[in-house]
């Protein structure tokens, strides 16, 4: 990898395999396994994809919904292992992609922010150190003690993101983070992403919002149907987007 590029995608492909029947049950399913009779439908939702990310670089992605954006986002995260191809990452890396995956629902948000800080690799006593900072960023002071199932999509969004930002990584993936939550408190979020942006932290960028992506991204990516059907200037790419 070049010493200018922090993640590097050459040719990635991801291939997922569709049941073409109802199957209701596991027990059906082993059955049929076991027999033979299993039907899969081969669905590629990236083919040969390719782009580069500069360190500090925003990097927008854009598409409409099926276009492989998530698909590729997992994949650079480390989520999903691409068909064909290779992606290559240096750096710490916070991924705003799932902002409720780790979390248990019959715990309450209290106990979650510990879960969740140990599966992002951090200590019970950072935790504990951090503990206030985060209630207050997600501002959950009354809800903290409920138990998270009780949550709205917003609260959850809110204490993933608090925790997910909770110290300055090298990369940032932020997938349609802010299309939930209230006016307020997207606009902390943006704040929070700006400042990492400017102390230096790379960020890839997913949103359905042209004009976010217009105003944050310095050079995008435009996927369709799994395949890049433009890459460059922000600019130009989104009137091409836009048009279509």
């Amino acid at each position: 990898m070049s010493d200018n590029y922090v993640i590097e995608v050459d040719n990635v492909s991801m291939m997922f395999n569709l049941s073409t029947e109802k199957i209701d049950n596991f027990k059906e399913y082993f059955v049929k396994l076991i027999k033979g009779k299993l039907f899969f439908e081969e669905f590629m939702a990236l083919q040969n994809v390719s782009f580069n990310v500069k360190k500090g670089e925003i990097f927008g992605l854009v598409g409409l919904n099926g276009s492989g954006k998530s698909t590729m986002l997992k994949i650079i995260a480390g989520v999903l292992k691409p068909t064909k191809g290779r992606v290559q990452v240096t750096g710490t890396m916070a991924p705003l992609i799932e902002l409720s995956a780790g979390f248990n629902i019959n715990l309450t948000g209290r106990e979650n922010i510990f879960l969740n800080g140990s599966v992002l690799g951090y200590s019970n006593q950072f935790m504990k150190e951090k503990f206030d900072e985060i209630v207050d960023f997600a501002e959950l002071h009354s809800f903290i003690d409920v138990p998270i199932k009780n949550y709205s999509s917003g609260m959850l969004a809110r204490l993933g993101f608090s925790i997910a930002t909770l110290i300055k990584p090298e990369i940032l993936i932020v997938d349609e983070v802010l299309s939930v939550g209230d006016f307020k408190f997207k606009e902390k979020c943006e704040k929070r992403i700006k400042d990492l942006i400017s102390e230096g932290t790379t960020v890839l960028f997913v949103s359905h919002s042209a004009k976010q992506v217009e105003e944050l991204c310095h050079r995008v990516v435009w996927l369709d149907k799994g395949e890049v059907k433009m890459l460059g200037e922000t600019k130009e790419v989104m009137a091409a987007y836009r048009q279509s």
